[in-house]
């Protein structure tokens, strides 16, 4: 049996991925007729699905998707901020989430949340303002080595 790319799809994941995808809406009373040459036609969800993993799992940008491959990278991205919209991937991650609790079980009593992903709560009134940002206005002091006085001509010329 030879082995998948780690962003392929399997026939087995594709039956659970299946069915949490949009299916496209048509109005019944509306008639459609495709004229030659008329823009393209839809993308095989299935190979859209296989560039988004192939995108998530490589970490490459959206527009370097293999064209030949996927098709057309910019249309592979509109897919997933439409799936996004609408929910699919967060419908994804709970219908294999259940799964995994089901098979190993979930300790839901005992969860934890990292305290970095927050900012302390009091950690400007303790600490003051950063030194470093420069952006802000705030009282000017002058410098240590500079001088108190301007002098009476603005500049001198020395050429004369």
């Amino acid at each position: 049996m030879s082995r998948l790319p780690s962003w392929a799809v399997s026939d087995a994941f594709w039956q659970r991925v299946e069915p949490h995808l949009p299916q496209p809406t048509r109005d019944p009373n509306k008639s459609y007729s495709r004229k030659k040459g008329g823009g393209r036609k839809p993308l095989d969800y299935r190979k859209v699905f296989e560039g988004i993993v192939y995108v998530l799992r490589t970490g490459v940008q959206w527009k370097a998707l293999p064209k030949e491959v996927y098709g057309s990278p910019s249309s592979i991205h509109a897919y997933f901020r439409q799936w996004e919209k609408v929910g699919v991937f967060l419908a994804l991650w709970r219908a294999g989430l259940a799964e995994y609790d089901e098979m190993e079980g979930i300790s839901w009593l005992w969860q934890s949340i990292d305290g970095a992903m927050n900012k302390a709560p009091l950690a400007q009134e303790t600490v003051g303002p950063n030194p470093t940002d420069r952006g802000k206005k705030r009282q000017q002091t002058s410098f240590a080595g500079g001088r108190a006085w301007r002098p009476a001509l603005a500049r001198r010329n020395r050429g004369k």
